[in-house]
């Protein structure tokens, strides 16, 4: 399975296409707000997928194979989760209507499936032409998990302004207002553009992106081109899914860059002793192979699963995620009621979910509240009780019935 066959490859393309628009036309096409049973349900049947696939490889390509498939599987869908964070921010900024946000994510996903295919192959090229790209790619990972380490705020709210959103912004000529999940509508007679393809633009070039990290990472793991691609493609196959079911946690997992940037590190080193064993630099040991003892696969899975869970399981039981979990979900709640969800049919569920919020702030240490009741989202809360109240007098939010005492 070294050398994949043709048909293989084309067999396997078709699959992920074929999967990619099974959840365009079941899920997607209808614009709805998935429930966390429906997405727990999916995102089981993807990530399932991906393991049954990594048992042919296992099967079918040997044990290497099998264990770079799932190293790489493991690592591109850990970064994926930190993504998803700044997807969160990318939808809030946009103002995107929670119906509408399946469709913005599925067709991201699908533009950065290209984009990042485009990299492998590229990537592929340069390892076959230039040995000396490993020490590249190294350096790219160890930078990139030295900033991990700085990270941000906690209070740090603002989505990310790259170049392909600025690019976008000044390109792209669009509507101040969403027409449902259109790409096009009508303002003033004219055809105008709606902030959904912004957005969609916005969320794929962000994710590519991401790819600059991601691409070196996992050929830090494998150089088979097929494991490669298949990997990227499964971790991204189920992100749409895993969005809406983690959505609650993103805030929680306070500890995964460090885990990230861990991982990362190591995949750096890896990728520089595989470069000094391979060497044909001239300016290192006179353009000789250098004797180092490379990372084995095996080994390099079993650390990347368990520095996750020690990342996950930290962040979980760790009272300062609790509190960023709770306050990032309250002001994002509030925002997304105030500035966002104009349909009555979910504006009274958002509301109820903003209430649900502000009881668990109520269960924070007395130094967390103290902080909330001084800071700006005591005031958004306030306004957004306010508005509730005007919107129930003026009958234009639908409100659902209090639960009967038992």
């Amino acid at each position: 399975m070294q050398d994949v066959s043709g048909v293989v490859w084309l067999l396997t393309v078709l699959g992920i296409i074929g999967l990619l628009l099974f959840d365009f036309f079941v899920h997607v096409r209808r614009a709805h707000v998935p429930r966390l049973r429906e997405a727990a349900l999916w995102t089981g049947i993807y990530v399932s997928i991906a393991l049954l696939f990594g048992a042919g490889v296992w099967v079918f390509g040997g044990s290497t194979m099998g264990a770079e498939y799932f190293a790489g599987y493991v690592t591109e869908e850990a970064l994926s989760v930190d993504n998803l964070f700044v997807f969160l921010l990318l939808l809030g900024s946009f103002k995107v209507p929670r119906a509408d946000q399946q469709k913005v994510l599925l067709v991201g996903i699908a533009v950065s499936l290209v984009a990042r295919t485009a990299f492998i192959l590229l990537g592929a090229a340069l390892i076959n032409s230039f040995a000396w790209i490993f020490y590249i790619f190294g350096l790219i990972l160890l930078l990139t998990a030295g900033n991990l380490v700085r990270g941000k705020d906690d209070d740090e709210e603002d989505a990310p302004e790259n170049v392909v959103i600025r690019l976008a912004r000044r390109v792209l000529r669009t509507s101040d207002t969403y027409d449902g999940d259109k790409l096009v509508t009508y303002q003033d007679g004219k055809r105008v553009l709606t902030p959904m393809l912004l957005v969609m633009v916005a969320i794929g070039g962000t994710d590519i992106l991401f790819a600059l990290d991601s691409i070196p990472a996992i050929f830090g793991l494998t150089q088979n081109v097929y494991l490669v691609f298949t990997a990227t493609a499964f971790s991204l196959l189920g992100l749409r899914q895993l969005y809406f079911l983690i959505d609650g946690l993103l805030d929680r997992l306070v500890y995964l860059s460090y885990g990230l940037s861990a991982i990362l590190a190591l995949i750096g080193v890896k990728l520089i002793l595989h470069a000094l064993h391979q060497n044909n630099v001239p300016f290192i040991n006179e353009g000789e192979h250098i004797g180092v003892t490379e990372i084995p696969t095996v080994a390099s899975l079993g650390i990347i699963i368990g520095v996750l869970v020690v990342t996950v399981v930290a962040s979980l039981l760790s009272p300062r995620g609790r509190a960023r979990t709770y306050t990032a979900a309250a002001r994002r709640r509030a925002t997304e009621f105030l500035e966002i969800e104009k349909d009555p049919t979910y504006c009274d569920e958002v509301y109820h979910l903003l209430l649900a919020e502000e009881k668990n702030l109520e269960t924070l240490p007395e130094r967390y509240r103290e902080r909330i009741r001084q800071g700006e989202l005591a005031d958004l809360l306030r306004r957004a009780h306010r508005v509730h109240a005007e919107r129930v007098a003026a009958g234009s939010c639908f409100v659902r019935p209090e639960p009967s005492a038992a």
